[in-house]
Order: structure tokens, then C-alpha cells, then sequence
């Protein structure tokens, strides 16, 4: 059997086993969320050895030449010595600025270290201690000081339980930076653009609507935000107040009788959907049956709060 070695820990595990339950399995309490190789918080460095990769592709050549890996991606066939990520040394350290609730949600501001060149839509790993999880960028890059996330805390889990206990000055650590499903093509210009999210699926919409008016975006612009309640509608206010901007509260029960009046005006519409999976899919699902190509509906689903 195969040798695993994490700093002075050796330990053999089955031909084949998956990285991240091996490593787990002996305690070593590596974050993850996806298991889908999306959320990037399992990211491990192999210093020796090479673990059978499912999805090289993942990870920036750069990144994957150093020896970095997902974990959850990973078999092991061979001897192989680990570094875990340390987020003390690896992560970018970012203070939170500013925090603001929204019923359930919660915006949480940060100003790293130093600056970071992003595009809006993207995702970055999280670091509040030795919790990591993965969240959208609502910040718009160039125009906004700082970093802005909005994390749902309305059910438990280890991050969003920490993230109730935040204070202004705190410091957390920025992990992986990635390209997210989303983002803006200065192409569109003069099409139509809808824009569709669910919960805080509206994160990185919010980031890519204010990137379209920003480039002068000509086209029809809708926003459909789907919330349990009224008060998970928490940018109601900011979207309103953006001129040309076609907006629509829709409560999730409200939600087959709001999607029955949308008609695209156009087949050359585009539509970005964020959310969880089923509102996703069922986002996309009739957005499909109302007429909009496939190729041109692009999704970006989150994964459940751990």
C-alpha cells in the first residue's frame, strides 16, 4: 500500500484511495465544500510523489506546475509527501472594514493587504481561522476599496457560525482566487441581459450588473432576485434606484406565476442564473423552454453552506 507523509505523520492507505478522505480520515481536518472540484477550499501541495489527478484542468498551469492539487480530485497510487494549505503563510490576510445585516445575510467588507486584481464574478476561499469556504465577489473591481461578500447565515454551519462572531478589525485570509462561471462580455452590449439569482446567489450579479453599466451596456437589462421571505430581498433598495434597470422581487411560492409572464424580447438574449442547484436548474430549465439558447444561459451554482 501506498505511504502518505504530512510534515512527521506517515501512514500507509489503500491503492486508490481519494486524497482528501485519506487525509481526513487521519484527522487532519482539510476544509472542503463541492467535492466537485468548483470550490477550491481542499487545495493541497505535494511535495513529492504524484497523486492520480481526475481534474488538472482546475487549476491554473502555474498553480499545478508547483505541485498544487485538490484533494478531493486526487487518488493516491503512490508514495506521496503533503503540504497542507496554511493559511497563515499561503492566504493573503484581508480586515474586515465593514459589516452589515441584511436580515439573514450578512455583507462583510474586506481590504486586503495588498491590492488584488479580480473581475467581478469570480470566486475567492474564505480563510476565518481553520474554517474555508468559498464565496462570489459582489464587489465591483476599480471602482469599489474593497472586497465584498454576502454570506447566508440563516441555517448553521462552521463558517457561517463564525461569521456571526465577526467584528470590524478582525482578519481573515484570502485563499484561492478563481474565474467563477459568470462575468461580463463587453460583446453584449447591445443585447438583452437578465439577470436571475436566488438567495445570495445575487452576489456576483450584483458585482456584474453594476460591470455592465459601467461599460454603458445598450440592451434591456431585468434582475430577478427570488428570496424565501420579503426581507431576503436585501439589496430591494440599490436595485431600484438603478436607472434602466428592470427589477422583480419574486417570492420563491410567487415564483411559477412570475416566470409564466417573462418573454424574451429578443433571441439573441443572454441570462446569468446564480443560486443554489434546484433554483438553478429550474431557472435554466424555462428559461430554455421560453426560447433562450442553451450556449447562451450561463449558471453558476453554490454549494451547501458547511
Amino acid at each position: 500500500m501506498p505511504e502518505l507523509c504530512v510534515g512527521e505523520r506517515r501512514w500507509a492507505v489503500p491503492t486508490g484511495s481519494n486524497l482528501l478522505d485519506a487525509l481526513n480520515d487521519a484527522g487532519l481536518n482539510v476544509p472542503y465544500s463541492c467535492r466537485a472540484g468548483s470550490c477550491h477550499a481542499c487545495l493541497v501541495r505535494c511535495l513529492a510523489g504524484q497523486p492520480l489527478d481526475a481534474l488538472p484542468q482546475a487549476l491554473a498551469q502555474d498553480k499545478h506546475a508547483q505541485g498544487w492539487r485538490l484533494a478531493c480530485q486526487c487518488q493516491v497510487v503512490e508514495d506521496l509527501r503533503v503540504a497542507l494549505f496554511d493559511p497563515q503563510q499561503d492566504g493573503l490576510p484581508a480586515q474586515v472594514c465593514a459589516l452589515d445585516w441584511f436580515g439573514d445575510v450578512l455583507r462583510v467588507r474586506l481590504r486586503p493587504e495588498r491590492a488584488m486584481r479580480y473581475q467581478a464574478g469570480q470566486h475567492v476561499v474564505l480563510w476565518n481561522g481553520a474554517v474555508a469556504r468559498p464565496y462570489s465577489l459582489a464587489s465591483l473591481p476599480g471602482e469599489d476599496d474593497y472586497l465584498e461578500f454576502h454570506i447566508d447565515c440563516q441555517r448553521p454551519g462552521a463558517f457561517c457560525d463564525r461569521a456571526r462572531g465577526l467584528q470590524l478589525g478582525d482578519v481573515l485570509r484570502l485563499g484561492e482566487l478563481r474565474g467563477g462561471a459568470l462575468h461580463y462580455d463587453p460583446d453584449w452590449q447591445q443585447r438583452p441581459l437578465w439577470l436571475l439569482a436566488a438567495g445570495t446567489g445575487l452576489a456576483p450579479l450584483w458585482g456584474i450588473l453594476r460591470e455592465a453599466l459601467r461599460q454603458g451596456h445598450q440592451g434591456e437589462i431585468r434582475v430577478m432576485h427570488v428570496a424565501r421571505e420579503g426581507a431576503g430581498h436585501y439589496l430591494a433598495e440599490p436595485l431600484r434606484e438603478m436607472a434602466g434597470v428592470n427589477v422583480e422581487l419574486v417570492l420563491a411560492e410567487q415564483l411559477d406565476e412570475a416566470l409564466a409572464g417573462l418573454r424574451p424580447s429578443s433571441r439573441q438574449t443572454v441570462a446569468l442564473v446564480c443560486g443554489a442547484p434546484n433554483s438553478v436548474e429550474r431557472l435554466a430549465r424555462w428559461l430554455f423552454i421560453a426560447g433562450v439558447p442553451r450556449r447562451q444561459v450561463f449558471t453558476d451554482r453554490f454549494v451547501s453552506a458547511l
